[in-house]
């Protein structure tokens, strides 16, 4: 969890290729602060960006191990003696000539399949809990992540327990890509499950309509230029603590401006920095 930032005065800057030597001793600031290491110039702060950047665009090879195929929805409902065979099949035809559309929700809507079995259906075949929604507070849960992490990958922060555990909730396939990005960058350890169709639709829709921190959105065309930009961030805004996650073909620098008192940030005291890899 963040705290104070460090002094500059005594403090040795972070970036081991810093050839300032003694001198910046005596300089007055005391931030930017970058993944508990504080640096003493523009130039150590962009060397810090760029060797976080090598770091997290190497690591991308790792997310083909987080995963796994999936028996199909139908099949385990069909095991489960849960469906026919004959509902099967109308749902998978209702949903190829409609051309969208989960089939659960042909199943519930078409079929009258209970919404409560095509959840535990999902819990099945992706071996995760399935997780309550009540007094689920959007607002306390804003700074968890950015609003677009939220819409893009079909996300909801549902609660903190004893400080330490996230949970995280999915309608229809959980996202392991995401959860490792946030755990990293909350220090959280993050629990997924997923949330009963109905639910978590409505959770949801509040949940994109509360204010999220401020994010700025950016685009860059190499390795060399998204170290720049986010250490031009960092310089801006002078955090008094940032980390740096990847989350799928997105980079993801969160600066914390103020400390921070309780297990989940405040909504202004953190600035969030989402740069798209796409570009390159």
């Amino acid at each position: 969890m963040p705290g104070a930032g460090a002094s500059g005065l005594l403090t040795t800057c972070a970036n081991p290729g810093c050839s300032s030597g003694w001198l910046h001793l005596w300089r007055s600031r005391s931030a930017p602060v970058f993944e508990g290491g504080w640096t003493c110039s523009p130039a150590c702060t962009t060397a810090r960006l760029a060797e976080a950047v090598r770091r997290e665009l190497d690591g991308r090879r790792m997310d083909s191990g987080l995963h796994r195929h999936r028996v199909p929805l139908g099949l385990v409902m069909l095991e489960q003696g849960w469906i026919t065979s004959g509902q099967l099949r109308q749902a998978l035809d209702a949903q190829k000539a409609s051309g969208e559309g989960r089939l659960g929700t042909w199943l519930v809507a078409k079929l009258g399949v209970s919404e409560q079995l095509v959840t535990r259906a999902v819990s099945m075949q992706w071996n995760c809990p399935v997780l309550a929604l009540e007094h689920h507070d959007a607002e306390a849960l804003a700074a968890v992540m950015p609003r677009l992490f939220v819409d893009a990958f079909g996300a909801l922060p549902l609660r903190v327990a004893a400080d330490r555990i996230l949970y995280l909730g999915f309608e229809d396939r959980l996202d392991a890509v995401l959860a490792l990005g946030v755990e990293r960058m909350t220090g959280l350890r993050v629990e997924t499950g997923v949330v009963k169709g109905s639910s978590f639709h409505a959770a949801h829709a509040r949940m994109l309509n509360v204010g999220f921190p401020r994010t700025e959105l950016l685009e860059v065309s190499s390795e060399p230029v998204l170290a720049r930009v986010l250490a031009r961030a960092m310089e801006r805004a002078k955090p008094i603590e940032a980390r740096l996650v990847r989350v799928h073909d997105c980079l993801w620098l969160r600066m914390w401006l103020r400390s921070q008192t309780g297990p989940i940030a405040e909504v202004g005291g953190v600035e969030d920095v989402l740069c798209s890899l796409d570009a390159n």
